[in-house]
């Protein structure tokens, strides 16, 4: 049974893809024009310009009408003031989501999470390990703790169908969320499970969530620096 070839326009596409993620061509990098690259490729136009507009509508390329086509900033985006779902938030932007659950057990909560939970220290809670994908690449660990008695059915889920944020919210609605962010360096087991290296830059967001006076979850999420960013929007009347 022989393999198919990859349509033109996919070649095309997986070229360009391939010089944006190692950084040859960088945000507000300028992409060849589509005469350049249906020269090279040898193929239409028109096959060219299929393959910019698929990066267009996924958000790498934007155009610039008399300019050209240039690299957009595609890190994954999150909004700092709402719990939004990974899940969708990745299938929103027209990708492929997946998780690796690393850990889902119930344990003695320490000093910090029992500070951070309200709890005594050696209380029992549930805790989980999940990495995050995005077309397959990791954009975020979450190390979540959870409170059994708002949530008893915690460990009985499955994250692979359901995310830890969706069956928090499904079994308690979120009236009140607390957010701490700051830039942190990757550890060797951060490093491992987000593939990337040690000591690079990544992003850690602290949350912790109520249902009402119900302190329900207290989550780090870490994010490396050069695939996610955090987007804050305030109105002022």
């Amino acid at each position: 049974m022989t393999s198919q070839t990859p349509p033109r326009y996919k070649m095309i596409e997986d070229f360009l893809l391939t010089r944006i993620r190692n950084g040859d061509y960088p945000v507000n990098h300028q992409i060849p024009p589509e005469e350049q690259l249906a020269r090279d490729f040898s193929v239409s136009r028109m096959t060219a310009n299929k393959a910019i507009n698929n990066l267009v509508q996924q958000g790498y390329l934007v155009r610039q009408a008399g300019l050209g086509t240039f690299v957009t900033d595609s890190r994954a985006e999150s909004s700092l003031h709402e719990v939004m779902n990974i899940a969708a938030e990745v299938r929103a932007r027209g990708h492929m989501y997946a998780n690796d659950v690393l850990r889902s057990e119930a344990i003695a909560a320490d000093d910090e999470v029992a500070l951070r939970l309200g709890l005594r220290i050696g209380s029992q809670v549930f805790h989980s390990i999940l990495v995050h994908r995005e077309d397959g690449v990791p954009i975020q660990l979450e190390d979540r703790y959870v409170n059994p008695r708002w949530v008893p059915h915690y460990l009985d889920s499955d994250f692979s169908c359901q995310t830890p944020n969706e069956v928090l919210v499904a079994s308690c609605p979120i009236s009140d969320v607390e957010h701490i962010v700051e830039a942190v360096l990757a550890n060797a087991q951060t490093a491992h499970w987000l593939e990337i290296a040690e000591g690079a830059a990544c992003l850690s967001m602290i949350r912790r969530t109520w249902s009402n006076e119900h302190l329900i979850s207290y989550v780090r999420l870490l994010h490396p620096g050069d695939r996610y960013k955090l987007s804050s929007t305030t109105r002022h009347r």
